[in-house]
């Protein structure tokens, strides 16, 4: 416990660590704020300027004597005081907040900010260490390299975890009380699925930011571990084809929103059998091109990997010599 005390002080103390806190926190915020005002309600002036047109006017004419003919974007019977919205959106206006759309959109997006935030700060980490040499003067008073290599791996993910969380938790809870200070009910079930995909995305963090402190403590070099981290996932897709896969599903990035997500819906020809690429296949023949990878599927390919790099990393740390 003590060690572990000490091991995150010294995360405490890292100014390049702390900016990366911040960030992690101000940006997503940031992101919610330009949401809130991108989704605001339209005034009656701007309604006034959309629906100039004598085609627009046109169509609210015809939804206000007819609303039961049209409907939302949730496929649900609107009422004639909802018509000029409607249209006004039609012809350019701006789309009112839907929490439930935003699960792909806003939330996925701070939460892949957040991931590459965390990564920074599992590598930034103990990169300081190597990079100033203390390494040596840390294995002096513990010289159990095992225990300082999960000490160190312990607090990085604990601290990533728990903020990842409450900063994505909060997001969704953000949005959640922005819409109904608007009056826009949420669906049933959507609450949940929000809170569950922060909390996915948190574990991710805490995985993420230990395999960048593990890779780091393999090459010794933060620079060396960005560099590895971003060749294999701008490349991923050419060196599988170079090993004979053409699928999706073993492309990380895949895998990566499948586990914040839920599940991801990717297309995959390679799987179809000749008579359905050629199309002379007979009804009873599947031929849907349509794969789903769940959030156990990528949470088995990403935590292999990761398994991985934990093992290489404590086998080097423990029998190579440190400067």
């Amino acid at each position: 416990m003590r060690g572990l005390l000490v091991e995150l002080t010294r995360l405490r103390w890292r100014r390049a660590v702390l900016l990366l806190l911040v960030a992690a926190v101000v940006l997503p915020a940031l992101l919610l704020a330009g949401t809130a005002w991108s989704t605001r309600p339209m005034s009656e002036s701007d309604l006034d300027a959309l629906l100039v047109d004598r085609y627009a006017q046109r169509e609210v004419t015809r939804c206000e004597r007819r609303p039961e003919r049209f409907s939302d974007e949730r496929g649900e019977t609107i009422e004639a005081s909802m018509c000029r919205e409607m249209v006004a959106d039609w012809y350019g206006g701006r789309a009112p907040l839907r929490p439930e759309s935003e699960l792909d959109g806003t939330v996925l997006a701070a939460g892949t900010l957040v991931l590459a935030l965390v990564l920074l700060m599992g590598t930034t980490f103990v990169g300081h260490d190597w990079n100033t040499g203390s390494m040596s003067n840390q294995l002096l008073f513990e010289p159990r390299r095992g225990r300082v290599w999960a000490t160190k791996a312990l607090a990085v993910t604990l601290t990533c975890l728990l903020l990842a969380t409450a900063v994505l938790s909060a997001y969704w809870w953000g949005l959640v009380t922005l819409a109904s200070a608007r009056d826009i009910t949420v669906p049933d079930g959507v609450v949940g699925d929000g809170y569950g995909q922060a909390l996915r995305t948190g574990v991710l963090a805490g995985a993420t930011a230990l395999g960048g402190y593990a890779l780091t403590m393999l090459f010794r070099s933060t620079v060396a571990t960005v560099g590895v981290l971003f060749g294999l996932a701008v490349a991923s897709g050419a060196l599988l084809g170079i090993v004979g896969q053409t699928t999706q599903r073993w492309t990380p990035p895949l895998n990566v929103a499948a586990v914040m997500q839920g599940d991801v819906t990717y297309y995959d020809e390679s799987a179809l059998t000749p008579a359905c690429r050629s199309g002379t296949a007979g009804p009873e023949e599947d031929c849907s091109a349509e794969s789903t990878i769940t959030a156990r599927d990528g949470g088995i390919y990403l935590g292999s990997a990761l398994l991985l790099a934990c093992v290489a990393s404590v086998g080097s740390f423990r029998r190579r010599d440190v400067p």
